[in-house]
């Protein structure tokens, strides 16, 4: 069980019309198709059906936050879920990109009213991206983002 499954407090509720939209960057995909799998799996054992299931992929983090603001604003989606894995390396650029990244989901959600979940990786290193994915003490963040996502529904 997810470390934000045992602290959610009651019974999440999913409509049969639930919509999800999911924004995916395809940078470290290795790492970012296991996040969408879960979360895919996550959000169907939920209840939540295929045809209510909407993937856009995007090249990277930083583009993450446009298309997610771009689908929010079809207000065809009760929310909408933004995976990505930003890995730091040996220059600032992740701190620019995670800094951005964040920033343009939380005012892309706030601006258009619709809830977007942050289910964006930032770790020091690969095996902590890995760790981040396999469930275990860390939890599998591609499940917590469906998880959150069904959640915020319910305060619509």
């Amino acid at each position: 069980m997810s470390l934000i499954k045992k602290n959610i407090k009651g019974d999440i509720k999913v409509k049969k019309s639930t919509k999800i939209g999911i924004v995916k960057s395809t940078y470290n995909s290795k790492i970012t198709e296991v996040l969408e799998s879960s979360c895919i799996k996550e959000l169907k054992k939920s209840g939540v059906s295929d045809k209510n299931i909407k993937i856009i992929k995007v090249p990277g983090a930083f583009e993450l936050p446009f298309s997610c603001q771009k689908m929010a604003k079809t207000k065809k989606f009760d929310a909408i879920i933004a995976l990505g894995a930003i890995i730091k390396g040996e220059t600032p650029h992740f701190d620019i990109i995670a800094n951005a990244c964040a920033y343009g989901i939380i005012k892309a959600s706030l601006r258009t009213g619709t809830p977007i979940i942050f289910g964006v990786l930032t770790t020091n290193n690969l095996a902590q991206a890995k760790a981040r994915i396999k469930g275990g003490k860390r939890g599998d963040k591609g499940i917590e983002a469906a998880i959150t996502a069904l959640t915020m529904t319910n305060l619509k």
